[in-house]
């Protein structure tokens, strides 16, 4: 059985030390180390990579806070001083990927970086990121699933200030955080330690194989979800993932033949 500690480390005077942030800042230097020894693996100038990497990360929590107040909206056009309080949760990692590939996309144009490569790397690494920030939502009671039975092998419990109105009798749930974190640590694992050296001469293969996999995973959890946010009786999550699979699946299969192809196998 799983039960946040609460969603304050420590208090030092005025300040709040919250997991959450320690969760995101955490699952950001832990990629940031990853992308270093690849990228000196694969003889690209890892000082470059770091400053991406921050670039991107800053992009990515602008994105991801936008995507989720614009998505919220009719909540934060009655509480607008809450837009700024990301501590209090409410990232959102479709539009923290987007924010992050844009300025990441910038910032390797403006130091003549090899784009696709770096997007390869990121990818790579991303899913480490992103199964350490998870556990974020764990201590901030957040993005759990729907009720579980007293005997269910894995639950998470959750205060009844935290439940959905409809399950206010209901103390454990499925700790939907915990599967997608399990899920992006694989993702990160087969991406950075059996495919990285094999696919890294076909460029943009590993970034795409990274969106199709974390979407893919993503996909499966949301439905059990019971926090996400609904567009036309569907979960938005539900539908950016569907809208990645197939976008990456099909740049995926251009890439295949392109590399493929004897004018790019003899310029490789």
């Amino acid at each position: 059985m799983f039960q946040s500690p609460g969603p304050i480390l420590v208090h030092l005077g005025p300040l709040a030390i919250r997991w959450y942030g320690l969760a995101i800042a955490g699952g950001f230097l832990a990629s940031v180390y990853a992308a270093v020894r690849l990228a000196r693996r694969w003889g690209i100038d890892s000082d470059k990579i770091v400053n991406g990497g921050l670039v991107a990360f800053i992009g990515g929590i602008v994105g991801a806070r936008l995507y989720f107040v614009a998505l919220s909206w009719p909540y934060f056009s009655l509480h607008p001083w809450e837009i700024l309080a990301t501590w209090h949760g409410g990232l959102s990692i479709h539009g923290g990927l987007a924010g992050g590939l844009a300025a990441g996309v910038i910032y390797c144009l403006w130091v003549k970086l090899p784009v696709l490569t770096a997007c390869d790397i990121a990818g790579c690494v991303i899913g480490l990121g992103q199964a350490i920030g998870r556990w974020g939502n764990f201590f901030n009671n957040e993005a759990f699933g729907r009720p579980v039975p007293l005997n269910f092998p894995l639950k998470l419990y959750i205060p009844e200030e935290f439940r959905p109105l409809a399950y206010q009798n209901v103390e454990y749930f499925h700790p939907a955080f915990l599967y997608e974190a399990i899920w992006d640590a694989t993702v990160f694992a087969l991406l950075y330690f059996l495919l990285a050296d094999r696919l890294k001469d076909k460029p943009g293969m590993l970034f795409l194989l990274y969106v199709a996999g974390y979407s893919t995973g993503r996909l499966i959890i949301e439905p059990i979800r019971t926090d996400s946010i609904i567009a036309f009786n569907i979960p938005v999550p539900v539908i950016a993932s569907l809208v990645l699979i197939v976008v990456s699946l099909a740049g995926l299969a251009y890439l295949t033949i392109r590399y493929r192809s004897p004018s790019q196998s003899k310029a490789r």
